[in-house]
């Protein structure tokens, strides 16, 4: 098979991983040389571009599968809905009649729900903070997209809780470590999925036969910040976590605000049911450990 990414970042690499030793062909858009090297070096196949630029896209070669899997660099002086939404409708137009399938990777931000219910695929998205406003954009944008013309859609959107694993933990870490004030309500739902089990979603969707336009992908328990970081602070020795709306007289760690306003709970039964995925780490306390482990 052939695969095309774009965004190789902590997700992509691990889907071009799994896709190399499964014998598929792996191209991946960058905009970067020194990256491009480092991409080339793990066998996948860099092609120099900018989902800014369409004239750079011109050369992207046919795939069975494109892999949207973009994070906003904040450094690059573009606003997060011109990558999000101006950059995705440029790709798009450049693929339609070189690919067969489209998995976009969204976020579970797209969800305004803040008084701590349950939700899942068939629920109201009426994002409130501008991420949320932003993912849900790009993904309307999905919904009338008919590669070569044909009748029916085939772009799978995963909405991903918050992806976490090794590499992603060192500054909590180390606000831990330090004692320093965390931000949010500490009694507040995290919701959460490890990244080795988000790159398993990817390729389970990425070659069902008849797929579903919408997955939630999280892990199967939400989790209080409070219990979260508890668990994290006993795993790196360091004191039980303090939290800045019960100190408010002291600064926050990270320069953060003191209030997030996501307080949900994602289920993740239709995609276990549909997809016959079953998280490698079902919770926080699997994933913390190995991701504690292997950094």
């Amino acid at each position: 098979m052939r695969r095309l990414i774009i965004g190789c970042g902590y997700l992509g690499q691990r889907v071009a991983a799994r896709w190399l030793a499964a014998g598929d062909s792996v191209s991946a858009l960058t905009r970067s040389s020194e990256h491009a090297a480092a991409l080339r070096s793990q066998g996948i196949s860099p092609i120099l571009g900018d989902v800014m630029r369409p004239e750079t896209l011109t050369e992207l070669p046919e795939a069975d599968t494109v892999l949207w899997a973009v994070g906003w660099d904040r450094s690059s002086g573009m606003a997060q809905r011109d990558v999000y939404v101006t950059g995705l409708q440029n790709l798009l137009q450049q693929v339609s009649r070189r690919s067969e399938r489209l998995i976009y990777i969204s976020s579970t931000s797209v969800y305004g729900q803040s008084n701590g219910e349950w939700i899942n695929e068939a629920s109201l998205c009426e994002p409130t903070q501008p991420n949320g406003q932003t993912c849900r954009e790009a993904e309307q944008s999905l919904y009338s997209w008919r590669p070569g013309g044909g009748e029916s859609p085939i772009a799978t959107v995963l909405r991903l809780s918050g992806i976490y694993g090794p590499g992603r933990l060192l500054s909590r870490v180390a606000s831990l470590q330090a004692g320093e004030p965390l931000p949010g309500n500490p009694e507040a739902w995290l919701n959460l999925i490890h990244v080795d089990d988000a790159a398993e979603a990817v390729l389970i969707s990425a070659d069902r036969a008849v797929p579903s336009p919408l997955y939630l992908i999280s892990d199967n328990e939400p989790v209080t910040r409070r219990a979260y970081y508890s668990a994290l602070a006993e795993l790196v020795g360091a004191p039980p976590p303090r939290f800045a709306e019960e100190h408010p007289s002291q600064p926050i760690s990270m320069g953060v605000t003191r209030t997030l306003a996501w307080n949900k709970r994602c289920s993740n039964t239709y995609a276990r049911n549909l997809l016959k995925w079953t998280p490698r780490y079902p919770t926080y306390r699997e994933g913390l450990k190995q991701a504690v482990q292997a950094d």
